[in-house]
């Protein structure tokens, strides 16, 4: 529910602030048959290519940038039932579920980004509390 409102197509379960191993992700939340995805414990099992895709994040407010991410991946984990599942995943899915991994693992998508980017960012940012502040 929250990923929804806010609104988003993934959240890792420690941005919420909640401890534990979990990820959920719908990249077509509008769609009829769209399909929520629930994983515990998930880790990247295979991957291959490579993609160079602009991302946001509910984390980082505001900025979008190009990361370099696997163009299939092939992640483990386990479903609601605590059954072990392996989901085949390519195109968007395959970025939401790195990227939601990434959080789980302590990444933001800004440290897979250039320290230029990054710094342009922070000034942003500072230059926007300032106006906030006046």
């Amino acid at each position: 529910e929250t990923m929804y409102n806010a609104p988003g197509i993934g959240l890792a379960a420690n941005q919420v602030g909640v401890a534990k191993r979990l990820l959920v992700a719908d990249i077509a939340p509008r769609e009829p048959e769209s399909e929520l995805i629930v994983l515990a414990n998930p880790e990247i099992v295979a991957a291959e290519g490579e993609v160079i895709i602009e991302e946001g994040c509910l984390s980082v407010p505001e900025y979008q940038a190009e990361v370099k991410r696997y163009e299939k991946i092939t992640v483990r984990g386990l479903d609601l039932n605590g059954e072990e599942v392996e989901i085949e995943a390519e195109g968007l899915l395959a970025v939401v579920l790195q990227h939601e991994i990434d959080h789980l693992n302590g990444i933001l998508f800004i440290d897979r980004i250039s320290r230029l980017k990054r710094d342009l960012y922070k000034r942003k940012l500072r230059k926007k509390k300032v106006e906030q502040e006046s």
